[in-house]
């Protein structure tokens, strides 16, 4: 499935952070995801950080609950958005202001794209079906119909059901 630029890659990087570990892990989650961003403070990365834990719920609500919570974030992260073409990309939106800095480009870019994608697709959002597994996802499944991190989690719970089914037969 193919969403917008900001419904896609940007809420791609949202359940990257929900996900990541420490500062480290955030900043590596934000390039491996196509963010420009070159460095972050201590500070960002703490900052950062709790904005992560602040994106997990959206995750793991339902469809219907996600509204109101992303509304929640893009009132504390929004700004006017602008269309900007740099580094000889095509033009494209930008929701943050250009000296925003990572905290803000990060708040505006992830409360945006998962603005577009609760919008358009608000079931293609989830955290894995595996018990004890707490990995959030964007599923980009032809069917939309994901309910697990990756496939070593979805064997583990099929071949789970199936031993218990042998047990029982």
């Amino acid at each position: 499935m193919h969403f917008n630029p900001y419904g896609g890659p940007a809420a791609q990087v949202a359940a990257a952070l929900v996900n990541a570990g420490p500062a480290g892990d955030l900043f590596d989650a934000m390039v491996r995801n196509g963010m420009s961003i070159t460095a972050l403070t201590d500070d960002e990365a703490t900052r950062i950080g709790a904005w992560a834990a602040r994106l997990r719920p959206v995750f793991a609500a339902t469809p219907a609950d996600r509204v109101g919570l992303v509304n929640e974030l893009l009132a504390e992260s929004a700004c006017r958005p602008y269309i900007t073409s740099h580094d000889g990309k095509p033009p494209h939106l930008h929701y943050s202001e250009e000296d925003a800095g990572p905290v803000g480009r990060v708040r505006a870019y992830t409360s945006g794209g998962l603005a577009h994608l609760v919008c358009e697709a608000p079931d293609r959002l989830g955290i894995c079906g595996r018990e004890g597994c707490e990995t959030a996802y964007v599923d980009t499944s032809r069917n939309g119909r994901r309910r697990f991190c990756s496939t070593r989690c979805a064997t583990r719970v099929h071949v789970a059901d199936h031993r218990a089914r042998q047990l029982t037969a």
